[in-house]
């Protein structure tokens, strides 16, 4: 079984890191789990995995988990917008329905 097969088999961020052997601070896992596990995700997503011997695997989602693990140590999840919740969170919003005060008629 591969690396990533067993990592898919996994239901806690805990057994990912265990797995991986990366330490954690369980106080910011509690905080920031999600956000740091679809990091992880993206990670390995932009990332040409096809044909690296398991060894490699390993070590590069080692790696990819310490990374996003990194990524939130030093800012919030609200700071990194991991998901598309909080992009959109900041997103200028369309005005549509603006009405400069000079086209309003005093009747």
């Amino acid at each position: 079984m591969s690396i990533l097969d067993e990592l898919r088999r996994l239901s806690a961020a805990e057994e990912i890191f265990a797995l991986l052997e990366v330490d954690y601070d369980p106080a910011l896992l509690r905080v920031a789990r999600l956000h740091i596990l679809r990091r992880m995700g993206d990670y390995l997503r932009n990332e040409p995995l096809a044909g690296l011997a398991e060894a490699e695997l390993r070590e590069r989602c080692r790696g990819f988990l310490s990374s996003a693990y990194a990524d939130f140590v030093s800012s919030s999840p609200l700071e990194q917008r991991v998901f598309k919740v909080l992009k959109d969170a900041v997103k200028p919003k369309k005005s549509g329905a603006f009405v400069p005060l000079s086209t309003i008629r005093k009747d």
